[in-house]
């Protein structure tokens, strides 16, 4: 089922199953911001990634000596959420765990994806609930794929992503089973402007880690229109499009793949957080149309 909210700006369209944001539409301007999810390419729009980010080693990972089978990304994505509350400007889906998901991942937990319009902006909220008694170990990001061209008369390359700060940081590349590598490449050499080019995305995403920026604005100097992308309180950050598709995907992340020298212990995962019984973890990450 897909459930829409709006406000005099902006509509969005959410669908309960993954929580997924299918649509944000510029009611000004009738502009559509997200990717079609044309199966031919990517059959995705934006997925919520939980309760891990990007693969792990083998699609495995050890917790107090048992051995767990998780598919990239986790879950989430797959399951059907209910919604909890819900507004003309705002919903909210949630997940809570249950046999199916004690199989793959031996933890009570309740997780909610809440979607709130203010003017022209949308802001998407996880909050993560240890309703077990042990720590709960997870990660948690978005994975939002946004059309390119934004605009009739412009094309991919006419587009690039502005960072908020001068960046002077190499991306992580991943293996070819989708670990991150133990060694950087050049990308952005103190630098804030990243050009977009098809052939950019040809060796998989561009995988950061703590970047000074905590803003990324797609746009270009033939179209006023565009977005900013806001994840201040997500350490990394995943670039990526699918081989010669037109949309771009600017991914906040709580959370990364598992590294090519993995132990595959789940607490020493790298960005696993650890949350107590009975309390709660929460991000926001937002997009803004112009």
């Amino acid at each position: 089922m897909i459930y829409t909210i709006q406000n005099s700006y902006v509509s969005a369209a959410i669908a309960a199953q993954g929580a997924e944001l299918q649509s944000l539409i510029n009611k000004n301007t009738g502009i559509e911001y997200m990717w079609g999810a044309d199966p031919a390419f990517w059959a995705k729009t934006s997925p919520v990634l939980f309760p891990v980010v990007g693969g792990l080693k083998n699609d495995q990972y050890t917790y107090n000596g048992h051995t767990y089978t998780l598919g990239r990304h986790g879950f989430a994505r797959y399951r059907e959420f209910t919604v909890t509350a819900q507004q003309k400007d705002s919903v909210t889906f949630t997940l809570m765990a249950d046999d199916n998901t004690l199989q793959h991942y031996p933890f009570y937990f309740s997780f909610s994806v809440t979607y709130t319009l203010r003017q022209n902006t949308l802001h998407v909220t996880y909050t993560v609930n240890n309703t077990g008694d042990t720590i709960l170990l997870f990660s948690v990001g978005g994975h939002p794929a946004f059309k390119v061209p934004v605009t009739g008369g412009t094309e991919f390359i006419d587009y690039y992503l502005h960072f908020n700060h001068i960046e002077g940081i190499g991306r992580w590349p991943l293996s070819a089973t989708g670990q991150v590598e133990k060694h950087t490449e050049p990308v952005l050499e103190n630098n804030d402007i990243l050009p977009l080019t098809k052939q950019l995305f040809y060796k998989d995403a561009l995988v950061f880690k703590h970047l000074k920026s905590d803003a990324i604005t797609l746009k270009s100097n033939k179209t006023p229109h565009g977005l900013t992308v806001t994840f201040k309180g997500f350490p990394y950050m995943g670039i990526w499009s699918f081989k010669d598709a037109d949309f771009i995907c600017i991914e906040p992340w709580c959370g990364i793949a598992d590294s090519v020298d993995a132990t595959g212990n789940l607490s020493e995962k790298e960005g696993i957080n650890s949350l107590p019984p009975g309390q709660l973890f929460e991000r926001t990450w937002s997009i803004e149309v112009f």
